[in-house]
């Protein structure tokens, strides 16, 4: 029981919302000011594997999908996300919809965002070892509970940086769980702080990306800095580079792109007590590609009989 406290509190060290490596990967993740920015159908997933070799330890799944809504204006995007994120006996959901506008400004895109979301809260008691089962401190048996949730964001890209804004959980929201709504989980707001700089070389088959994000609930705080050297070589790229935590962890990142769909792979490395071989293996996985439903000469067709 104790180590399953002990994974918990590990695991929320880094604030409620999950630390994924590969944040740049998950921008609508963090930031709703993000969805459709990009102009296209985007499709993403991670699945983070923590404190590897602890019993019970922590494990979190993602997904996401995003586009621009083009039968309003090609400047307004919406999305939807699901979020699922355990620790021993303690589980997080989460299931939002979002929506952002995209303003052009100054040679880049200014965007606003917001996001409605719903917590849930479980814990599933029935895995205790108590020598006393009548404690009502902890419960007997699989209780949950379930609040709204509400997050803003701003971003700002322009043809090699873009930087971003972002505010989690400003609802503060009380999730109470139990027959009798005994226990409770208070979620802090957390604010969110991400830029970054892509450098491009005289051989244009080259390019590095840095990166870096800035989060905080006012009690703990988090940064990382990122960087990554790319080949873009057409339809193959790949990377391979680096992520620091100052006070955390280190990082390793490599990944590549075929043909719209990315995967990339992370193995975060603590450099607190618990050391390197009890990190964090994680994997993201995407998939873009054009949405113009009303671009000139879409789904035009060739009669056979004049081929």
């Amino acid at each position: 029981m104790f180590m399953l406290m002990f994974l918990y509190g590990v695991s929320a060290q880094a604030q409620y919302d999950p630390s994924f490596s590969q944040y740049w990967e998950l921008e609508t993740f963090y930031n709703p000011a993000a969805v459709g920015l990009e102009g296209k159908l985007n499709v993403e997933a991670a699945y983070s594997m923590q404190l590897v070799g602890f019993e019970n330890a922590p494990a979190t799944l993602y997904a996401g999908v995003d586009l621009p809504v083009f039968f309003l204006n090609p400047r307004h995007g919406m999305g939807v996300g699901f979020l699922n994120d355990e620790a021993g006996l303690f589980a997080h959901k989460k299931f939002y919809l979002q929506y952002a506008y995209h303003q052009p400004l100054w040679g880049g895109s200014l965007s606003g965002g917001i996001r409605f979301g719903m917590l849930s809260e479980g814990f599933d008691g029935s895995g205790l070892d108590l020598s006393d089962t009548s404690d009502p401190a902890f419960p007997s048996s699989d209780v949950t509970g379930a609040g709204f949730d509400l997050d803003f964001g701003l971003y700002y890209k322009h043809k090699n940086w873009y930087v971003g804004a972002s505010a989690m959980h400003l609802t503060g929201p009380e999730i109470f769980y139990g027959e009798e709504k005994t226990y409770q989980v208070s979620v802090p707001q957390t604010f969110y702080f991400l830029g970054g700089y892509n450098i491009s070389f005289k051989n244009p088959l080259y390019k590095m990306y840095t990166s870096a994000m800035f989060r905080s609930d006012f009690q703990v705080y988090r940064g990382d800095i990122s960087c990554r050297l790319a080949y873009e070589g057409g339809r193959i790229n790949m990377y391979g580079g680096f992520s620091y935590s100052p006070t955390n962890s280190v990082s390793l990142l490599l990944g590549g792109k075929v043909m719209g769909v990315s995967l990339g792979y992370s193995y975060e490395m603590y450099t607190s007590a618990i050391g390197a071989k009890n990190g964090s293996h994680e994997i993201t996985l995407s998939y873009q590609t054009d949405l113009n439903l009303f671009k000139k000469g879409k789904n035009k067709h060739k009669s056979v009989r004049i081929l």
